[in-house]
């Protein structure tokens, strides 16, 4: 099994961090290139002409293989929220039919449609967030649907950032190509633990940013678009999504035509090398060790977490409901006042989210940061 990664992140040892769902901290060395950019920018005739272009690519191709992309087909954003309405410019949702969404998915997932319903005439379902915790069975339910309005899109997470509900994307993908719908992820909470393959799934468009399980910063966020949708007109008009937009010909703008693959849809003011490079260390990282390493390393942690609070009268979903990276605790009569407070006054940093606990481990932590919140959770509710 990969062992803590401890060593590899500035964690004091009375620090026990369980938030990566959250914001995850920053490699050591994430830290260290992040000053060092900071110091190029200071300097910036010190960087050669083909710099900000190498930690384009550079995050781009990290990006993919976390996904078993072709790096052509992943575009560089700041944000979900951007990459969502670039895919909305994108599509045409017929008037007459159904978006799904998920009950308290994070906004970019749902507000872009419901900003749009109205105008183009089509409806916005949400499917409500199941008591039984069984996500993938209440899509599936809401897809397939009798007498309902055609499917036209599930715009959806992958994980549900609250409950940690794992959807089973292989079956929701087969319910909506058989209604000849349209699938976005947003993988925020699985990408870089867990495996995905867009080349097998297919799916419309997959995003994810680099602030959580990917170790990076805020402000790097990555579109892949599959290549049915790469001839559409890009949320931005850059120079470096046309063919030949370039300050170094003697005619800038040599040649208008878009660029034939998913680099159309980056970002403007993409060459912020800071944060680029900074983005690019946690995904290779994460790639060095591999997703079946991360998975079965955060697993056991969350799993000897399950076992130690069991007999404490907190509720959890099943081991098959729910993303292996994460535990929601419910309690009979609600989150105690303070409780999440009080666990942070011992070093122990967790997340009230929708009236229960979510603990988010990631490979920094070890078995005695697992076995220290079971000891804190357990005397807090008896006492």
């Amino acid at each position: 099994m990969l062992p803590s990664q401890r060593a590899l992140f500035d964690i004091p040892r009375d620090v026990c961090y369980l938030n990566a769902a959250s914001y995850s901290p920053l490699p050591i060395r994430t830290m260290e290139a992040g000053r060092a950019a900071v110091g190029r920018k200071g300097q910036p005739w010190t960087l050669p002409a083909s710099f900000a272009g190498q930690q384009n690519e550079r995050a781009r191709t990290a990006a993919a293989r976390l996904i078993n992309a072709n790096p052509s087909d992943v575009a560089l954003t700041p944000s979900i929220s951007y990459g969502i309405a670039t895919a909305a410019k994108l599509l045409t949702i017929p008037r007459g039919t159904r978006v799904i969404v998920l009950e308290n998915d994070h906004s970019s997932p749902v507000l872009e449609w419901h900003a749009r319903a109205k105008a183009q005439g089509f409806t916005v379902e949400t499917v409500r967030q199941p008591d039984d915790a069984d996500w993938t069975s209440a899509v599936l339910a809401a897809i397939e649907r009798s007498g309902a309005a055609p499917v036209s899109l599930a715009s959806i997470s992958s994980v549900h950032w609250s409950d940690g509900g794992l959807i089973d994307l292989d079956r929701v993908s087969a319910a909506l190509r058989r209604q000849n719908a349209l699938f976005l992820i947003d993988a925020t909470q699985g990408v870089g633990v867990m495996a995905m393959d867009v080349k097998r799934l297919d799916p419309d468009f997959v995003l994810f940013p680099t602030y959580k399980w990917v170790l990076g910063p805020y402000g790097r966020a990555f579109l892949y678009v599959a290549k049915r949708h790469q001839d559409g007109i890009p949320l931005e008009q850059i120079s470096a999504g046309r063919r030949d937009v370039r300050a170094e010909n003697k005619v800038y703008f040599t040649d208008l035509g878009y660029v034939g693959d998913a680099r159309r849809f980056d970002m403007g003011e993409r060459d912020y090398f800071i944060s680029m490079e900074m983005a690019s260390i946690g995904m290779e990282m994460l790639a060095e060790w591999g997703t079946s390493a991360v998975v079965q390393r955060i697993a056991m942690l969350t799993q000897r977490i399950a076992e130690g609070v069991r007999g404490l009268g907190v509720s959890m979903p099943d081991t098959g409901l729910r993303a292996p990276h994460i535990l929601s605790l419910g309690f009979k009569d609600g989150m105690p006042a303070g409780l999440v407070e009080g666990m942070a006054s011992e070093g122990i940093y967790v997340a009230p989210r929708l009236g229960r606990m979510r603990v988010s481990p990631h490979v920094y932590n070890d078995e005695a940061d697992a076995d220290r919140f079971v000891e804190a959770l357990t005397r807090r509710l008896r006492d």
